[in-house]
């Protein structure tokens, strides 16, 4: 059995986008939720009602209506973090980047910075961030989300390390060598 090290080692060489380390299968399969044990049923029904509505508006291009149908949601559970996350995308959909960030800020308070929500919210904001040239926020971010088990916070947060990237990037190479040891090689 191969020992944590080697397990590392095998993860870097096979997958050479993602961070260094083991990531561990639970971390890789780990289904996040949100608790929403608190509020009313009925409310909550009609509150994902509106919001189920609204990503449909928004698939559908009508990004006034889905931002309609989430500030409803939002009015009935004003404390639910899902329609805020939601109401944020179709606010940066519409280039209103300032109120993205407003409602992705609100959705990690809400959530605790736990659950799926949470997880989304700050994948988000990583991104704006990351286009705002925030790179350390971005990078926080993201290791909160790839924390949660998100692997596409964990391949943010390789691209923004240039030590990371760069042992790669020495890594393929070695391993390029050591796939052709020819390649490259001049003279007897």
């Amino acid at each position: 059995m191969a020992s944590e090290h080697d397990q590392a080692v095998l993860q870097a060489i096979f997958n050479p986008n993602s961070p260094f380390g083991n990531i561990s299968e639970q971390d890789q399969n780990q289904e996040l939720t949100d608790d929403d044990s608190s509020f009313d049923a009925d409310s909550l029904r009609q509150v994902k009602n509106l919001e189920s509505g609204g990503v449909s508006a928004a698939e559908a291009g009508d990004l006034q209506k889905a931002l309609e149908l989430f500030n409803r949601a939002i009015q009935i559970l004003p404390r639910r973090p899902s329609a805020y996350n939601n109401r944020a995308q179709a606010h940066r959909l519409r280039g209103n980047t300032a109120g993205a960030l407003e409602d992705l800020d609100r959705a990690i308070s809400l959530s605790g910075g736990i659950g799926r929500t949470a997880c989304q919210a700050l994948v988000q904001r990583g991104l704006l961030r990351r286009l705002a040239s925030q790179n350390d926020e971005a990078r926080d971010d993201f290791q909160k989300a790839a924390a949660l088990g998100n692997q596409f916070a964990r391949q943010q947060l390789v691209q923004l390390n240039p030590y990371a990237a760069l042992c790669n990037k020495m890594l393929g190479e070695v391993i390029g060598k050591l796939r052709n040891p020819d390649v490259g090689q001049t003279g007897p």
